[in-house]
């Protein structure tokens, strides 16, 4: 399968980004200029008040509505963090942690008042960007996240993605990131780490460590609310996220930041280099590339599909709902069931592809098509999950 990115500037200040895969739009990514509260991004919040009854706080992390924070979303090692800041920030503390005491992990069925009070200064990161009237949902269970590696302070764990199969594998990244970690931090191993020698996992860890020496010099200086670490740009972030073996081509419409995909590409994948490549047509660059008629085509109420058949997608205030229809398929009795598993399965790599396309989030129903064999239904739901391997939204 080849890959394809295509960064297009030509509509003023917003930058936008859509991923193809043979040719066809798989995610649609859009940064806007001087937009803050992107997901990753760490601030210094301040407690603005708690809400006994909802278990949670809202936090002022300078946006015009105030942050929501879950008592769920502290992390087990919240004191630990307040501690470290508060040491911090009156100059008893450095930056690393092998020597720093923690505190005990809270109750998980504990109260928001019992850990912050209002007024009080917390580290948090953005995991849900504002939409509409709502503020950011944040944590603060803080990670980092580089290429191969997510850094968590606070934690001796060494976790493996569970797409790296391998069980040598598996083992072998887990001795070598036992050998260059520095104490106090646990890792995340990314899927993308796979067959990489230590040099470069040493080198993701050392970037890792010099953002939160960074973070660190900035607490005593800065007052909240202050972001205090910000995620790379999106397309850069899309890269570190994505990138691999298939990409055949990375198309930039602007030399300012063809220079920097290229600088970063240079950096990571050195032999892939020459993939990126600067865009000088004199139409749109989405246009060119006819992404344009592809959104318009996949953004509608009815989204067609393969050999007649189609979606079609509600939204409403508490969930999405996906209707699939057979179309002009063959309704005999015969050939029912096989039209319907085959339809169905056509329906969920499309409904995979929708989910990524639209954002979308939260509950999501999907009236398939109804089957009355076992084997068939679990086909389907294989089908779903083999499709939905692909998204990096948490899902179930």
């Amino acid at each position: 399968m080849s890959t394809e990115l295509i960064i297009d500037s030509s509509n003023g200040s917003d930058v936008q980004i859509a991923l193809l895969k043979d040719g066809r739009l798989h995610e649609l990514q859009k940064e806007v200029e001087g937009r803050q509260f992107q997901v990753g991004d760490i601030y210094l919040g301040k407690v603005k008040k708690t809400v006994p009854g909802l278990n949670a706080a809202f936090v002022d992390v300078g946006y015009e509505k105030d942050a929501f924070l879950h008592y769920h979303d502290l992390g087990p090692q919240v004191k630990s963090l307040l501690k470290y800041q508060k040491r911090t920030t009156t100059g008893r503390q450095k930056w690393a942690l092998e020597n720093f005491q923690r505190e005990q992990d809270i109750n998980k069925n504990g109260k928001i008042d019992e850990v912050l009070k209002k007024g009080m200064d917390v580290l948090v990161q953005v995991a849900k960007e504002p939409i509409s009237t709502k503020g950011p949902r944040i944590s603060s269970e803080i990670s980092i996240a580089g290429r191969y590696l997510v850094l968590m302070p606070f934690s001796d764990r060494i976790s493996v993605s569970s797409k790296i199969p391998d069980r040598e594998e598996r083992n072998r990244l887990r001795r070598l990131i036992e050998s260059i970690r520095p104490k106090g931090f646990g890792v995340i191993i990314r899927t993308v780490a796979t067959g990489k020698k230590v040099a470069d996992l040493h080198q993701d860890m050392n970037d890792l460590v010099k953002r939160w020496k960074n973070m660190h010099r900035l607490l005593p200086r800065k007052k909240a609310p202050y972001r205090i670490l910000t995620e790379m740009d999106r397309a850069t972030a899309i890269l570190r996220d994505v990138f691999n073996e298939s990409f055949s081509s990375i198309v930039v419409d602007d030399e300012e930041l063809f220079n920097d995909v290229k600088e970063y590409i240079g950096t990571i994948a050195p032999e892939k280099e020459n993939i990126v490549k600067l865009y000088q047509g004199r139409i749109p660059s989405f246009e060119h590339f006819g992404i344009e008629r592809q959104i318009k085509a996949a953004f509608g109420r009815s989204v067609s599909m393969s050999k007649g058949a189609y979606l079609i997608v509600e939204h409403t205030e508490a969930l999405h709902v996906v209707d699939v229809n057979s179309g002009n398929r063959s309704n005999s009795k015969e050939n029912q069931e096989q039209n319907a598993l085959e339809v169905n399965l056509i329906a969920a790599k499309e409904i995979a592809r929708q989910l990524r396309l639209r954002d979308m989030g939260g509950i999501i129903v999907v009236d398939f098509i109804d089957m009355q064999k076992k084997e068939n239904r679990q086909a389907l739901y294989n089908g779903l999950k083999e499709a939905m391997d692909e998204d990096r939204a948490k899902h179930k």
